[in-house]
């Protein structure tokens, strides 16, 4: 059996070997809170053992950002710092690659002024607007990965201690990301070529609309034409792979922006922002959302959707089977990175342009006038359930099963 060590060894690796994949001479930079400072070292000294160049860590701490939200004036919302931006870009510039190390307490910032939340949110993702371009074209190398906080954990394993909950959130992860494998590496490779098969199997059926069927969901999707189905590892503008997401289980591709129409119902709470939004719903005519209910937190709901006019549009369809791995552990994270790996999903906000056949190289205007969503948000929500049925129907105008309770319906 693979000790807690071996396992946070085996975590630190993949992470920087298989997530961010970093090369000789290359420049990491973390993104962490101050939760994770022992893991974010051993990153660090992983990153450092194969070669890093300098390693960069951009640190933040939940108590010092809720006390700015709590006490910093009005009007210091709408801005972010131009540095910081520019220091992002620079480094992708320079094919710099990027880790995000996150440990969100969910319930980080309950009660507090969720239009704030949101002035802040819009200013960082217009600051950040050419960064995330360069991303969502994998100009660049870039993973999101997880640590434990206490304050998450305690939000997972409420009737644990503080001690015993940070633990049992660790062995979750340890088992999400393949680190309790005794060659995670390996482990890693295999479920890489497992994801760009299925992938590889959808793109070849040129599914031109797919049709979901659920309790409370009842929606079609149409897809762009050269839409590309894609999981598991990209590859940079250098030839580098990386994996984006670790865990990941989902393979995806782009909606066309005015091909949306029906209502589709949540299965799993979102956190958006600090705020945990459950029970919600939207209806989509012509591919924008026209109405939307949620049982509790439809005020940051809404201000999720008044973002901008693309927040109200989709950027991505995820599909996950219902009998997964992390489904099957049959716990709920609070945390999209998690959760969204459980069940079939949706997104609201920005396409990624590599989804399209030469969308790397598109400028937004040609990736829009070919359908895909422009948004300075791009947040996941979870729809799938063990008895969604969705069909797809081809460009030759047959209709064929993709899944059926909740599963593959194809091999």
């Amino acid at each position: 059996m693979t000790h807690f060590k071996q396992k946070l060894s085996n975590y630190a690796k993949i992470a920087v070997e298989i997530g961010a994949n970093v090369q000789p001479g290359q420049i990491l930079h973390v993104r962490a809170t101050t939760d994770t400072v022992d893991f974010v070292r051993l990153v660090v000294e992983h990153a450092y053992r194969v070669g890093a160049k300098r390693v960069d860590v951009d640190w933040s701490d939940d108590s010092i950002t809720k006390l700015r939200y709590a006490l910093a004036p009005d009007g210091s919302f709408d801005e972010f710092p131009e540095w910081k931006a520019m220091e992002r870009t620079k480094l992708a510039e320079q094919n710099a690659t990027f880790m995000s190390i996150i440990s969100d307490d969910p319930d980080l910032l309950n009660g507090v002024d969720p239009v704030r939340v949101q002035q802040q949110q819009k200013a960082s993702s217009e600051a950040l607007r050419p960064f995330y371009r360069l991303l969502q074209a994998d100009a660049f190398s870039w993973t999101v990965i997880a640590a434990p906080s206490v304050a998450w954990a305690k939000k997972m394993f409420p009737t644990l201690s503080d001690e015993e909950a940070v633990d049992a959130l660790w062995e979750a992860i340890f088992k999400t990301v393949r680190a309790d494998e005794d060659d995670a590496v390996a482990a890693w490779k295999a479920h890489d070529a497992t994801l760009h098969q299925r992938a590889d199997q959808l793109n070849e059926l040129q599914i031109e609309t797919l049709h979901y069927e659920a309790p409370g969901t009842s929606l079609s999707i149409g897809l762009p034409d050269g839409h590309l189905w894609t999981g598991g590892s990209s590859v940079n503008k250098s030839g580098t792979r990386f994996m984006a997401n670790m865990p990941t289980e989902e393979v995806f591709t782009v909606p066309h922006r005015e091909r949306v129409n029906g209502t589709v119902a949540s299965t799993k709470p979102l956190s958006y922002n600090g705020t945990i939004i459950e029970d919600f719903s939207f209806t989509f005519r012509d591919g924008k959302v026209v109405d939307y209910h949620a049982e509790r937190g439809e005020e940051a709901l809404t201000q999720l959707l008044e973002t901008d006019e693309g927040s109200r549009f989709l950027g991505e369809v995820a599909l996950v089977p219902h009998d997964s791995p992390i489904s099957n552990m049959n716990v709920l994270f609070y945390n999209t990175l998690f959760d969204e790996n459980a069940s079939n999903h949706l997104a609201l906000g920005s396409s990624y342009t590599f989804c399209l056949e030469g969308g790397k190289e598109m400028t937004v205007e040609q990736t829009t006038a070919a359908g895909l969503n422009e948004s300075l948000t791009h947040v996941d929500f979870m729809i799938g359930c063990a008895t969604m049925s969705i069909d797809a129907t081809l460009k030759d105008g047959r209709r064929v099963p993709i899944f059926r309770e909740g599963n593959w319906a194809f091999s």
